[in-house]
């Protein structure tokens, strides 16, 4: 199973950040991505609808001989995960976990600021899986959902996006963060901004990273890391158009190469 590839899958094309992390964490792995861009996005959904569609993304990846599955969108993971552990037999992360272990890798850290879309914080899955963590902790989360499409306009370093930011953040920081917990796989662009945005004492912590890391520790623990070779990327969605790929290719700061139509 070693030589066999990753399977990735979201609702769209967000979760390419994960990919772009394993990529640079683990390059000898292939990777299989499929964005459901047909269907997205996944938080205005229920959550049994959300459950079926991740099942049958699950499906697809295996129908290409995946060895572990990573679910980089964090509605699926938080609606989705644990029945997706009952019903197939192969290793499968989301990005939830990684990212609040984390947030609580520092001991002195009591006061967390949590950035997503508004379903993520509507199912309250950073703040309970933070609180049961850790006791005493001080949690601000907020959606923040005019970042999504600012960042695929590719307005990184606009004055609109700046002022998003002032909007969502100030409020967070005036209260003292000492961490601030990406909870959408969009936001990792923002990092160069946020670093230049933040008080230096603010830790920030994205959910790519932390999900790529979490990954290669699983993989090295079940002995099913690839060791050797050069990894290949293909890329399936749901529904193809010119815009997607325009996104995937500012999403993994490379070319893409062909993305190929999936069909679930």
């Amino acid at each position: 199973m070693r030589d066999a590839p990753l399977g990735i899958f979201d609702s769209g094309v967000g979760g390419l950040t994960v990919v772009r992390a394993v990529q640079r964490l683990l390059p000898a792995e292939d990777i299989v991505y499929l964005g459901d861009t047909a269907r997205v996005p996944y938080g205005s959904k229920s959550p049994e609808t959300i459950r079926q569609f991740a099942a049958e993304d699950v499906r697809f990846l295996l129908s290409h001989g995946v060895k572990a599955i990573v679910i980089a969108c964090n509605t699926a993971t938080a609606h989705a995960l644990p029945a997706l552990r009952e019903s197939f037999n192969l290793p499968i992360i989301g990005v939830i976990q990684p990212g609040v272990e984390a947030t609580l890798a520092d001991p002195e850290t009591e006061r967390i600021g949590i950035i997503a879309t508004r379903g993520t914080i509507r199912s309250h899955a950073y703040q309970h899986a933070l609180a049961q963590r850790r006791t005493g902790l001080i949690i601000h989360a907020r959606s923040a959902p005019l970042l999504v499409p600012l960042i695929e306009e590719d307005w990184l370093e606009h004055p609109a996006t700046e002022a998003a930011l002032h909007t969502y953040l100030d409020p967070m920081v005036g209260k003292g963060i000492d961490a601030l917990l990406l909870a959408c796989t969009h936001y990792p662009l923002l990092v160069p901004t946020l670093e230049a945005f933040l008080p230096g004492e603010v830790r920030l912590v994205d959910s790519a990273t932390t999900c790529a890391e979490h990954l290669a520790r699983l993989l090295d623990e079940r002995s099913l890391a690839r060791e050797s070779g050069e990894g290949e990327l293909r890329i399936h969605l749901t529904d193809l158009s010119e815009e997607f790929e325009q996104l995937a290719q500012r999403f993994l700061a490379r070319p893409p190469g062909r993305i190929r139509r999936a069909v679930l």
